[in-house]
């Protein structure tokens, strides 16, 4: 009887010694970097509501949201495997690709852009002319010092025409806001909406788009080693990133508040919430109002090419390889699709 005895707890003791390893701990999630173009405003409220509401999580994805200085040096990050993903102007990707950069986009989200020069309406710049004469406030770098030169072009302008006064985001912003400067480079639902937190005054927008800039814009930008090594985290981050464009399109506050619980000092609540309403309907065109986000269509970047190559300085053999610059193969299906 003793014999049995200590045989079984010599059994028991065995068996609680080699249990541990028969039991698989739970997957650790991915890391990913997202680095944004620019410091937050509306157009960023989806990622922050998606990691708030666990959207990334659900996906394996442990997402780190840095704020950006300027697509150029987004792309860069993102070209130098110090991003994981970077969200940028798609058509400076383009020039930087074109260039050599290892970049593309899995996904085109803005498809058309918001790109303007703005000051303050009481100025009455209404049209490209009105700018003649005047203080243009730019960023070196930033997505719309890029695409600067097609604008001026496109309006017959000349950049000697006006005066140029270079700054970081904030400095151009004080520019405009304290008169050293008459307007600058913006998207129209982001720094308009800082000018008028700070001011309280309206702000007119001259947009790009309205003078021949039917561009793509904003965008996800991978390195393309990186896809290939890690197909099935990508296609995560994107139905992530897709769930959480959904969520958030259907939940404006919420999504605001997202962005001030991780950056109370990030903006106005009604500001960032006019911005990221005025972002929604640059999602889709006429082609894809029916299809999820981030489905652009192959004539709309085709017309993105050309448009660079004709205005932009882009090499004409651009032409021969547009399916390099983008990819819908890491989204989740649309209806039907």
């Amino acid at each position: 009887m003793l014999r049995r005895t200590v045989l079984r707890s010599i059994l028991a003791g065995a068996a609680a010694v080699a249990a541990p390893s028969f039991i698989l701990p739970a997957a650790a999630a991915d890391k990913v970097t997202l680095m944004l173009n620019w410091y937050v405003y509306g157009e960023h409220a989806p990622f922050y509501y998606g990691k708030e509401k666990g959207i990334y999580a659900a996906e394996g994805i442990d997402l780190d949201i840095q704020e950006g200085r300027g697509s150029a040096v987004t792309i860069q990050a993102v070209a130098a495997n110090t991003a994981t993903f970077g969200y940028a102007d798609v058509a400076t990707m383009i020039r930087a690709a074109a260039k050599g950069a290892p970049v593309t986009s899995p996904g085109v989200l803005l498809q058309t852009s918001p790109m303007s020069v703005m000051g303050f309406a009481d100025k009455n710049m209404r049209k490209p002319a009105d700018l003649k004469g005047k203080t243009i406030a730019t960023t070196p770098g930033d997505s719309m010092s890029q695409i600067w030169p097609l604008f001026l072009k496109s309006a017959g302008l000349k950049e000697s025409e006006m005066k140029i006064l270079s700054g970081d985001a904030q400095t151009k912003l004080n520019a405009v806001i304290s008169g050293q400067a008459d307007a600058l480079l913006g998207y129209s639902m982001d720094q308009s909406m800082k000018i008028k937190d700070a001011t309280g005054k309206d702000v007119f927008p001259i947009m790009f788009a309205d003078y021949g800039i039917h561009l793509v814009s904003s965008g996800i930008i991978a390195n393309r080693d990186f896809l290939k090594k890690n197909e099935d985290l990508t296609r995560r981050f994107m139905a992530a990133t897709t769930k959480a464009i959904l969520a958030a399109e259907k939940d404006p506050d919420g999504a605001v508040q997202a962005i001030l619980k991780a950056l109370p000092k990030a903006g106005q609540p009604a500001t960032l919430k006019e911005g990221f309403e005025l972002t929604i309907p640059l999602y889709r065109t006429a082609e894809t109002k029916n299809l999820p986000p981030f489905h652009v269509t192959d004539q709309n970047m085709i017309d993105s090419v050309n448009l660079l190559v004709e205005y932009g300085g882009l090499e004409a053999s651009a032409k021969n390889d547009v399916k390099s610059f983008y990819s819908r193969d890491y989204l989740p299906k649309a209806a039907g699709g």
